[in-house]
């Protein structure tokens, strides 16, 4: 077994770098946007960025899944024609869609509250060139180039980057210079990536193949539009409850979740293919528990890290003299432990996917995102009145638990898999046990105490071997790894 997970660890590396590297890279916006903006202006961004990523969803509507599932596939469709008519079916429906956004922008100005409606046109701009990008890449996935698609990738996010600095120090254009840097990253992302899809871009389009391509991708657009809702939705109603300082102020800390997010992302990226590739392997069930266990035991040692040190991270001067964000934005770093916290169970939520997927029942994982659009949603109106920015990462987390919970009753039944519930409470109990004698000694996520932050974070792993925690193998392996000689 010791094996088997080794080799999980293995290829999370392999397939989490190229995110890891963007999910860096983008990470530096945050201290760019936040030194240039406001918290305020920053709030619009946040805002505007949240509409962008659901309109995201519409504008692609399943068509590259669809493209994947048919390219070179199906012995009746040859690659050209699904190339083709994928392409152009994304193109007519942008233009189409661009078209009536632009004709309507001056009333989603007033619905949304963003003042400034050419801020509305640049983005429909964005959702274009994006959308536009979405079959070419997935062309470079099916042909096996990842070191191309994870090339381009990387080349819009740095380019975004610089844009962003001429826009915001250089040529001090605000929260308008913030999206022509993102209109221009993805205008030459589209142009960088063409030129590797003229080999089947033909002037054709099989009305066959596109009602294949719909029928497969437009029933992914209800559980992408929830999933989105569950990572954005907080935003706009934050919003429309406070104001945009504290849309502001919340989003600069959300994104210091990153660490977590990273993570998460690039155990994903992993573990769909580990428990498909396993799934008939004899010890399979007792593995994919296994894993949970060890992937729990991560997370909650990277949790009480963000918790204790966050400020450390971000208040001392790193830049220049300056901190990673401005102390105008500090005001929210309680935040960042409950949304690391929420990234946990996003990630617990992605091991109960083993067992509906194996099951072929993968309509329920559509049913888990509209059940966490809704809890989102719904502790969101309830608990920002009452706590403000606290209630929206409240609100979240809340969406990822239930979310998790509702794919393991399910998932126990389908595909039962014996999870080691007695050595995750142990986890758990620990790290609330820390938490409260932390929260006694008055230790919260400010600077101070440093030793004493430091010594609880060391106590954890200790405790756990002490208490029992770990077995007789994974002692061997630990005094292993730690003592080689």
């Amino acid at each position: 077994m010791i094996g088997e997970l080794k080799a999980l660890s293995r290829e999370t590396l392999i397939y989490g770098l190229s995110t890891v590297m963007g999910r860096l890279l983008n990470f530096f916006l945050l201290p760019l946007y936040t030194h240039a903006l406001s918290p305020a202006d920053y709030g619009i961004v946040a805002t505007l960025f949240s509409y962008l990523a659901f309109l995201n969803v519409l504008y692609g509507y399943g068509i590259s899944f669809a493209f994947m599932r048919y390219y070179k596939t199906e012995e009746q469709f040859g690659g050209v024609e699904v190339f083709s008519t994928a392409f152009w079916s994304v193109l007519i429906t942008s233009f189409v869609f661009s078209a009536f956004l632009f004709g309507k922008s001056s009333w989603i100005s007033r619905v949304a509250a963003i003042a400034d409606r050419r801020l509305i046109l640049i983005s429909i701009g964005i959702l274009s060139f994006d959308a536009l990008a979405l079959t070419p890449f997935a062309r470079l996935r099916m042909n096996h180039r990842p070191g191309l698609y994870a090339g381009l990738k990387i080349v819009n996010i740095a380019s975004n980057i610089i844009l962003s600095y001429i826009f915001l120090v250089t040529l001090k254009k605000g929260v308008e210079g913030v999206f022509w840097a993102g209109l221009i990253s993805s205008v030459l992302t589209f142009v960088l990536i063409l030129p590797f899809s003229w080999s089947e871009l033909r002037l054709r389009f099989s009305r066959e193949i596109w009602i294949r391509l719909l029928r497969f991708g437009l029933p992914l657009l209800p559980a992408g539009l929830s999933a989105m809702m569950v990572q954005v939705i907080d935003r706009p109603i934050l919003k429309f409850m406070t104001n945009d300082w504290t849309v502001g102020v919340y989003q600069a800390n959300y994104r210091l979740g990153i660490f977590m997010m990273m993570v998460v992302n690039m155990f994903d990226s992993a573990w769909r293919p580990f428990f498909l590739q396993r799934a008939k392997n004899p010890n399979a069930r007792n593995l994919f528990a296994r894993i949970l266990t060890y992937f729990a035991l991560i997370a909650a040692l990277i949790f009480l890290g963000i918790t204790f040190l966050i400020a450390y991270l971000v208040m001392p001067p790193v830049f220049g003299g300056k901190s990673l964000i401005p102390s105008a934005y500090w005001a929210g770093l309680s935040l960042v432990p409950i949304v690391t916290l929420g990234y946990l169970f996003d990630g617990i939520y992605i091991n109960f996917l083993a067992p509906v997927t194996l099951a072929e029942k993968s309509e329920y994982v559509a049913y888990a995102a509209a059940l966490g659009a809704l809890v989102n949603i719904g502790t969101n109106l309830l608990w920002i009145p009452r706590w403000g920015m606290r209630g929206a990462a409240f609100a979240t987390l809340a969406a990822y638990a239930s979310m998790a919970l509702f794919l393991y009753f399910l998932g126990r039944k389908l595909y039962p898999i014996a999870y080691e519930w007695e050595r995750l409470l142990h986890l758990a109990g620990l790290v609330f046990l820390i938490l409260v004698f932390a929260h006694g000694m008055g230790l919260g996520v400010g600077e101070g105490h440093l030793a004493l932050r430091l010594s609880l974070l060391a106590l954890f792993p200790a405790a756990l071997y002490l208490t029992g925690f770990f077995n007789e193998e994974e002692k061997a392996a630990l005094r292993k790894s730690l003592c080689p000689w």
